[in-house]
């Protein structure tokens, strides 16, 4: 009997008995607390006594009663409870009833002058704590619903939706017996006692759409900024048609010219020139502009290709999670997937990799893959070196969380971007470090160039047994 009754909720007969045994009317709020997404504990005082009015929205386990338990905090404060406290607190309880025979309990509360109606629908496909002002417009839920209305701004009335559902009750229900002795709600309290900790899927859900939904939103965010950028590049071929100009019109421009001013297909168009350069030269300059932005614009649309695919696929995802009905397998689901990803994300890093203790060293070894690492692969508290003077490898310093990079470290990477540029002959050199977050790409500028700020600058020797080290701890 109790194995088989564990995971019913409670029927309306139950509810109305354990509602009169708490005679709520006339306590006071004094706090809530959501301990789960679909568990919140009302904390009331009365003449003199206080009450811990547990609300559960589980499936198979919608119920309100009274419980003894610690209420447990979540690890951090969720919407729904801060919403109540920040309204309802000290607010007192002046009805407590349940609406026909049909499972929703409705409370109506005066806090500052002001009645909330705070229903709680416990039903186990479909429950939801709703909190109203007295005209029906919802304040907020505990579950968003946008389809029923059941949210902010929306509208929800369940009283005659309960008098329709009462005429087509069919089945009889009666309070069950439970084991245990004391009031009806001690008994509740103590059944469902088993069930403190159980995997709830729709706090499991919950958890996937904040996961999903998290990531979803940064890449449609860099979608927005790559497209916005890609709009920029779109009339690269007008750079090409100004140095195309410029060589037909060779003749026509004289020394310390500063416009050119002609016509293409009938149109008038006038060219900004350098007067300091010749007209060779400065057509040069156009099509050079022109090469770059039709470089960077294939690039882009290769990076907006990727974050759709990446986008799509997490879409797929979070629809496979939420489909999913056994809360077990959707619990190892969402534990492996996000190690996945990031064993996938670390194979697929450019450059080399030098582990020295718990300091990864990574350096670019061209302009490619020292853009590659800059875009996706370092973080602004990283370190950042480069060899001055010269061209050469990004070396970077994966920061640890609380920690100072140590002079060892610093000396190896230094070593390391001396090493990889086209100083390297020379054995020694100077190269300037500063954190990721203080660089700024060169407007205009070739793949992967970068303006440094709040630089320091550094004077190394290309130690031949610190190499030799440093090759031995390559990943």
């Amino acid at each position: 009997m109790y194995a088989i009754l564990i995971f019913m909720s409670l029927n309306w007969k139950e509810i109305n008995l354990i509602l009169t045994e708490l005679d709520l009317e006339g306590a006071q709020i004094q706090s809530a607390v959501q301990s789960a997404f679909d568990v919140v504990i009302l904390r009331t005082h009365k003449k003199g006594q206080t009450r811990q009015l547990l609300v559960s929205l589980s499936p198979g386990a919608c119920r309100i009663h009274e419980t003894l338990a610690a209420a447990p905090k979540s690890e951090k404060p969720l919407r729904f409870a801060q919403f109540l406290n920040s309204r309802i607190v000290n607010g007192r309880i002046i009805e407590a009833r349940q609406l026909g025979d049909n499972r929703i309990v409705r409370l109506l509360v005066n806090s500052a002058q002001t009645v909330f109606r705070l229903y709680l629908r416990l039903w186990s496909n479909a429950a939801n704590f709703v909190v109203t002002d007295e005209e029906g417009c919802v304040l907020d839920a505990m579950r968003r619903l946008p389809k029923r209305g059941e949210i902010t701004g929306g509208r929800y009335s369940p009283e005659e939706e309960s008098e329709k559902n009462s005429s087509k009750k069919t089945g009889t229900y009666e309070v069950r017996e439970l084991p245990g002795e004391g009031s009806f709600n001690r008994k509740i309290d103590q059944f469902y006692a088993v069930q403190g900790g159980p995997l709830s899927l729709d706090a499991l859900r919950e958890q996937a759409r904040r996961s999903c939904e998290g990531s979803m939103g940064r890449i449609s965010a860099a979608l927005a900024r790559l497209r916005e950028k890609e709009a920029s590049f779109t009339d690269a071929g007008r750079l090409k048609t100004y140095g195309d100009l410029i060589l037909s019109n060779i003749g026509a421009i004289k020394p310390g010219d500063k416009w050119l001013e002609t016509e293409d297909a009938g149109e008038a168009i006038r060219i900004e020139l350098d007067p300091r350069a010749g007209a060779a030269a400065q057509a040069e300059k156009y099509y050079e502009q022109y090469r770059k932005a039709k470089t960077g614009l294939a690039e882009l649309r290769q990076e907006i290709v990727d974050g759709e695919r990446e986008l799509k696929e997490l879409n797929g995802k979070l629809e496979r999670l939420l489909a999913e009905t056994n809360p077990l397998v959707l619990a190892k689901l969402l534990k492996t997937s996000a190690p996945a990803a990031r064993t996938k994300k670390e194979k697929a890093r450019p450059g080399l990799s030098f582990r020295r203790g718990d300091w990864l060293i990574i350096v670019g070894r061209d302009a490619s893959e020292n853009d590659e690492l800059l875009r996706r692969h370092v973080k602004g508290n990283d370190l950042w070196l480069h060899a001055r003077d010269y061209h050469g490898s990004y070396v970077f310093i994966k920061q640890r969380s609380g920690k100072t990079v140590p002079l060892e470290i610093l000396l190896d990477a230094a070593t390391l971007a001396i090493f990889y540029s086209k100083g390297r002959n020379n054995g020694k050199g100077d190269l300037f470090y500063t954190q990721v977050k203080y660089l700024r790409r060169a407007k205009n500028g070739p793949k992967g160039l970068v303006i440094p700020t709040q630089e320091k600058n550094l004077h190394v020797k290309v130690d031949d047994k610190r190499l030799r080290v440093l090759e031995s701890c390559r990943e």
